[in-house]
């Protein structure tokens, strides 16, 4: 038997997604509880290993449960077990050939900035925040630039395994909602801190540092060091991941910036 089990975190709570020596990630958290809930080690697969500090709200993973047990105990049990912090959204039972990471077609990332001269205390750890004044329109030239399917390397970090540096970049999209701004962002895959890289090059352009044109010669370059500084870990959320939809997964909820729109 397969699960696909749904998931948020406050990544301010965890050192990242991935399990290491001294504990303290999210994998570490998900996988001692399925264990408790098994009886025996329940390994996980997640779609996105997301970075210390780095929330979600549309985690997937799949497991192969050695027990069978009620789809509510994957979900309540696990969660009675987990801290505050983290929780099972969903469980489903999904065929073999489900996998959290290879069966997905795209992944979208929401980055929220705080864009106003006095931070939030509210908003610690949940925003970036820039009190300088941002000009959105010209962020939004130099993103649309950047969609398509092209060589990232100049926004990939150095610690980045992937075997190659192209990714197809299908949405790139800006939006404000009164002080926040929203920076959403959608590809078939993403290089390691490649959001983050993102937002800070574009924010560059936002405080008239750079031309929108600028951002599409640092891509052609492939310099990362012709780039802007990797952006705050504090506002990046995984926000969804997509799938054949014959996989019968439940749909991402935009629960935050229904939240935000609420208080624009």
């Amino acid at each position: 038997m397969r699960l696909a089990l749904g998931l948020q975190y406050d990544g301010a709570a965890f050192h990242g997604w991935q399990t290491q020596a001294g504990g303290g990630t999210v994998q570490d958290a998900v996988e001692d509880a399925l264990g408790r809930i098994a009886g025996a080690p329940v390994p996980t697969i997640c779609a996105g290993r997301t970075d210390a500090g780095v929330h979600a709200t549309y985690q997937v993973v799949h497991v192969d449960p050695p027990v069978e047990r009620p789809l509510t105990a994957w979900v309540r049990g696990v969660n009675a077990l987990l801290p505050e912090t983290a929780a099972v959204r969903w469980a489903i039972c999904v065929p073999q050939a489900f996998h959290a990471r290879f069966a997905a077609t795209a992944r979208r990332y929401d980055y929220w900035l705080l864009n106003d001269p006095v931070r939030s205390p509210l908003l610690a750890h949940r925003a970036g925040w820039l009190a300088r004044p941002l000009a959105v329109e010209p962020m939004r030239q130099a993103a649309s630039l950047l969609v398509g399917r092209h060589d990232f390397s100049a926004f990939r970090s150095a610690e980045c395994q992937a075997a190659s540096p192209v990714r197809e970049l299908r949405e790139l999209g800006i939006e404000r909602f009164g002080n926040l701004l929203r920076f959403r962002l959608v590809a078939n895959a993403f290089l390691h801190h490649m959001v983050r890289n993102l937002v800070g090059s574009l924010v560059y352009v936002g405080l008239g540092r750079q031309s929108p044109q600028w951002v599409a010669d640092v891509l052609q370059g492939g310099d990362r060091s012709a780039a802007a500084p990797t952006f705050a870990a504090a506002g990046l959320y995984l926000t969804g991941v997509e799938y054949d939809p014959a996989f019968g997964l439940p749909m991402p909820i935009d629960e935050i910036a229904a939240a935000c729109g609420e208080r624009a």
